[in-house]
C-alpha cells in the first residue's frame, strides 16, 4: 500500500524529465522561430513605411486628390500590414489557412452588408481620379442639385446651395448623373433675351445693347460678345445678349447688364412689351 506514491513519484520524475529534455531539444528551433519572427517584423514595418513614403511621392507627383491619397495610403498600409502578420506568425508554426479564410469570410460578409456604401466608394474614386469638379466649383446635376462643392469625400460630396443649404450628395448617385461645370473654364457666359416692340429699329436696339456692353466693368472683349435677333415672338422681337466675364463676376454682371440694358433701351424711346392680347369684340345688328 505504500509503493502507490513512490511510483507517482517517479512517473512524474519521469515525465518532467522528458519534458525537460524535449524543451531543450526544441529550444534552438523556438529561439530561431522567435530571432526570425522578430528580423521578419521589424524589417517588415521599415518596408511598409518606405513604401508608403514612396506610394504618397507617386500620389503627389500624379497630383491625386488629398481625400483620394488619404484613403488609400490607409488601405495599403492596413493591407500590408495583415500580410506581413501571416507572414510573422507561419515563423512560429501556426497554420495561416484559417486566418485567410477568416479574412474571405470577412470581406465577403462586409461586401454584402455594405453594397450601398461600396458603390458611393466607387463613385467618389472615379470623381476624385477623373476630376469632373473640383473643390469650389459650382454644379448642377441630372439629380436636381445645384451649388458650390465644398467637400469631396470618398462616400459623399457636400455641396451649399444659393440659399446657402447644405446637401450632401452620395458619390454612387453623383458618379452616375449628368453634371454642369459652371466653373471649369475660369469664365462664364451670360445669356438671357430682352424684348422689344415690333415698331422698333432693331440695328438701334442692338447698338444701344453694345454700348452697355462696353461700359460693364466686368464684360470681357473676348471672345467678342453677341447681340443676335433670335425670335419674332407673339408680342416681342426678341434679341439674346451673349456675354463673358470671370466666374466670380458672373452674376454682378449678369444683374448689371439687365438694368443697364432696359434704362438704355427705354431712355432711347424703344418699347420694351410685355404680352398682351388684343380682344375684338363683334356685335350682329339685325
Amino acid at each position: 500500500m505504500q509503493s502507490t506514491p513512490d511510483l507517482s513519484i517517479k512517473n512524474l520524475d519521469n515525465n518532467w524529465d522528458k519534458l525537460v529534455a524535449k524543451a531543450i531539444e526544441l529550444a534552438p528551433q523556438i529561439a530561431t522561430s522567435i530571432i526570425s519572427g522578430i528580423l521578419i517584423l521589424v524589417v517588415g514595418l521599415w518596408i511598409i513605411r518606405l513604401v508608403k513614403k514612396l506610394t504618397q511621392k507617386i500620389f503627389e507627383k500624379q497630383d491625386v486628390d488629398i481625400s483620394l491619397r488619404r484613403f488609400l495610403g490607409n488601405l495599403i498600409d492596413w493591407a500590408l500590414k495583415i500580410l506581413l502578420f501571416i507572414i510573422v506568425t507561419t515563423q512560429f508554426g501556426i497554420q495561416t489557412s484559417a486566418f485567410i479564410a477568416i479574412i474571405g469570410a470577412a470581406g465577403l460578409a462586409i461586401g454584402l452588408a455594405l453594397q450601398g456604401s461600396l458603390s458611393n466608394f466607387a463613385g467618389g474614386v472615379l470623381i476624385l481620379t477623373l476630376k469632373p469638379f473640383r473643390v469650389g466649383d459650382f454644379i448642377t446635376s441630372s439629380n436636381d442639385v445645384a451649388g458650390t462643392v465644398t467637400v469631396i469625400d470618398i462616400f459623399n460630396t457636400r455641396i451649399v446651395t444659393p440659399q446657402n443649404q447644405v446637401v450632401v450628395v452620395p458619390n454612387g448617385n453623383l458618379s452616375n448623373s449628368n453634371i454642369t461645370n459652371f466653373s471649369a473654364q475660369g469664365t462664364r457666359r451670360t445669356w438671357f433675351n430682352i424684348g422689344v416692340s415690333y415698331s422698333a429699329d432693331l440695328r438701334q436696339a442692338k447698338d444701344i445693347i453694345g454700348e452697355v456692353i462696353k461700359k460693364n466693368e466686368f464684360a470681357h472683349a473676348e471672345p467678342a460678345p453677341q447681340i443676335m435677333v433670335t425670335e419674332l415672338g407673339d408680342s416681342a422681337v426678341n434679341l439674346s445678349v451673349r456675354v463673358t466675364t470671370d466666374n466670380e463676376h458672373f452674376w454682378a454682371m449678369n444683374e448689371n447688364l439687365i438694368i443697364d440694358c432696359k434704362a438704355a433701351l427705354e431712355n432711347a424711346g424703344i418699347e420694351i412689351p410685355f404680352p398682351q392680347r388684343d380682344i375684338h369684340i363683334r356685335s350682329n345688328v339685325n
